[in-house]
């Protein structure tokens, strides 16, 4: 019962928001994707993950935000099915330079205010793409990916495809 609270919140805030009409156009399509890095001294911006309950203290500041993302889709890896987010140029280097300097420490992938997911930084991240399994129920895993794509078109055709 504890778990269904936070997702059918994270569904009604999914639903909402692509339903929205007021502010700019590209504010009511798709959904907002930041990751947080762990804090290194227990301080910051506290989350709870929904369903293991695992308690974050996160860096305020995003260090990837939906700007930095070329791609988004459902990947089958050895665990199961995870999201797979794909970094523009600039963002796989930027998340390189970052993954070099703080393994060990936590992303955590925040989904239009909410935090669904955290994966370890256990060694540098090269290719630009992040595997993250989210704290959702499988059977939301492709609308996410859908309402990430959308963000993802709304601003590559913004800012012309370049990143």
């Amino acid at each position: 019962m504890r778990l269904l609270l936070p997702v059918c919140a994270f569904v009604c805030v999914a639903l909402l928001g692509a339903c929205a009409s007021a502010g700019k156009p590209d504010e009511s399509v798709g959904i907002s994707a930041r990751f947080h890095l762990e804090s290194a001294d227990g301080e910051g911006l506290a989350a709870m993950l929904p369903r293991s309950e695992v308690l974050l203290r996160l860096n305020p500041k995003p260090v990837i935000t939906e700007a930095d993302l070329a791609g988004a889709d459902v990947a089958q890896v050895e665990l199961g099915r995870c999201l797979l987010l794909n970094l523009t140029a600039a963002a796989a280097r930027d998340l390189y330079r970052l993954s070099v300097v703080h393994q060990g420490r936590r992303l955590a992938l925040q989904l239009d205010g909410a935090f669904v997911g955290a994966r370890r930084i256990d060694g540098p991240i090269s290719d630009g793409r992040v595997f993250i399994f989210l704290e959702l129920p499988d059977e939301a895993l492709p609308g996410v990916v859908d309402e990430l794509r959308k963000k993802i078109s709304v601003i590559r055709g913004k800012t012309g495809g370049k990143g």
